[in-house]
């Protein structure tokens, strides 16, 4: 591996992350800028970063999202991820696939059980991060119906009760 690569993503800087404070070369997606409140301290915090050069905003590859959307919908979490967390994990899959080292900071724990699953490393600032990897199934709690991951709709097509997610299958990290 050629070295260490931190990815930002938009949790790392409502945690108070200050990407002026690290060494390594940080990257970020340019929806994580759309997700920070204006003139809030981590839109502040974000953009001292770009105008002093700590942090690369790149757009990854069409295939790496691809490979993201399929990741997401095998453990159960493409609905609860945006498209900045959607990019933050491709832009980490094509680090990687440069021979890079990525690091995700966030304290998402959808993007944490996704990026485990690709085998990419992360690490949580205000929370501890997860324990095991979850492969998610959606019910309904009325009528106990069950649902693939990937199911489009937020209600069941039975009584129409929103639907709520519950682990398939847990493992250890």
């Amino acid at each position: 591996m050629k070295g260490k690569a931190i990815v930002l993503d938009t949790s790392a800087f409502i945690a108070g992350f200050d990407p002026l404070t690290v060494p390594e070369k940080q990257y970020t997606v340019p929806e994580v800028k759309n997700e920070l409140n204006a003139g809030s301290m981590p839109w502040m915090r974000f953009n001292a970063a770009i105008e002093n050069g700590k942090i690369t905003i790149m757009k990854p590859k069409d295939s790496c999202f691809q490979e993201i959307l399929e990741a997401s919908k095998k453990v159960g979490d493409m609905r609860y991820l945006s498209e900045a967390d959607l990019q933050v994990l491709a832009l980490a899959m094509e680090l990687k696939g440069r021979g890079l080292s990525p690091l995700i900071v966030t304290d998402d724990y959808s993007i944490q059980n996704v990026a485990n699953k690709i085998d990419v490393e992360f690490t949580s600032l205000m929370t501890f991060g997860i324990k095991f990897r979850f492969k998610w199934i959606l019910y309904c709690p009325a009528c106990y119906r069950k649902y693939p991951s990937d199911y489009k709709f937020k209600s069941c097509e039975v009584c129409g009760t929103e639907l709520k997610r519950k682990p398939k299958k847990k493992s250890r990290l």
